[in-house]
């Protein structure tokens, strides 16, 4: 079944689906990283969304608040994880092996995790930056934070991102969109794992089983918007685009959907050019 469908892709001249970019997010809701390749674990690639920043309650902090928060950069190299502030030019750095050993309960949404602060000097960059009182967490591999039960399939584990471990989409699903804005943005808006080509509008909808390379991975949901993807990652400012015309075509149940959440059936290495094949289970 498996090879007759995917025959069939080729007998009627579709295009082969490629991975064409790869994004980790270091630190929750602050800028992400491109990469050549990744390698792929249960809560998501690897560095992806393992720090967060948390306010005087220690709830977690993002763009949706603070859209601010998207105008410090990060680079890796080394382990060493460099965030930058794009306006005034300040930075900081550190190990990402570095953290206390003082775990504490800290909340995303509706869940509450153990995570630990990276360094109290750290915290007050952050602090100094953002002119209020926050801190930086990191959130160690061991701990606990299972995805939904109503759409995990092995009792998977997530990161800090917001659900799911991954989230793919697809490049011809932003063009279709760009195609009806007045000013086209940039896929950063949408803060995915994965990118593709090759494929029709928003076909990742539609994904169930699917592999990149030799790693498989299965989509559960598709990715509901919030008004993060109105904030200009170049500017820190929010607006009315995407969501007002995404309003138009891609609401449903008085949500607005753009892009696939995904799990991981096995880990390994991703890379930019692999094949990506659906299986149709």
């Amino acid at each position: 079944m498996e090879f007759n469908k995917f025959v069939r892709r080729k007998i009627i001249n579709m295009p082969e689906l490629h991975l064409s970019e790869i994004w980790i997010y270091p630190i929750k809701s602050l800028g992400g990283i491109r990469l050549p390749l990744a390698r792929v674990m249960e809560k998501g690639l690897e560095y992806d969304r393992r720090w967060m920043l948390v306010d005087e309650q220690n709830r977690f902090i993002t763009q949706r608040e603070h859209p601010k928060l998207a105008l410090f950069q990060l680079t890796m190299s080394n382990e060493q994880l460099a965030i930058q502030h794009q306006t005034n030019g300040a930075s900081v750095q550190f190990n990402t092996n570095t953290f206390s050993m003082h775990e504490e309960t800290a909340t995303i949404w509706d869940d509450n995790v153990q995570a630990v602060e990276v360094d109290k000097q750290i915290s007050e960059w952050f602090s100094d930056q953002l002119t209020m009182k926050c801190r930086l967490m990191h959130f160690p591999e061991t701990n606990s934070r299972p995805v939904d039960k109503n759409y995990a399939i092995h009792n998977e584990q997530v990161s800090l991102a917001d659900g799911y471990p991954f989230l793919i989409v697809g490049q011809a699903s932003l063009d279709d969109l760009n195609g009806r804005l007045q000013e086209p943005i940039t896929m950063q808006r949408f803060r995915p794992n994965f990118v593709f080509t090759g494929g029709q509008s928003y076909e990742e909808d539609q994904w169930k089983n699917f592999s990149i390379g030799e790693v498989q991975f299965v989509g559960v949901k598709n990715c509901a918007r919030c008004v993060l993807t109105t904030v200009n990652p170049e500017k820190g400012i929010k607006g009315k685009e995407p969501l007002q015309t995404l309003a138009t075509y891609r609401q449903h149940n008085n949500k607005i959907y753009f892009g696939q959440n995904v799990l991981a059936h096995s880990t390994g290495v991703v890379h930019e050019g692999d094949t990506i094949y659906l299986t149709y289970k």
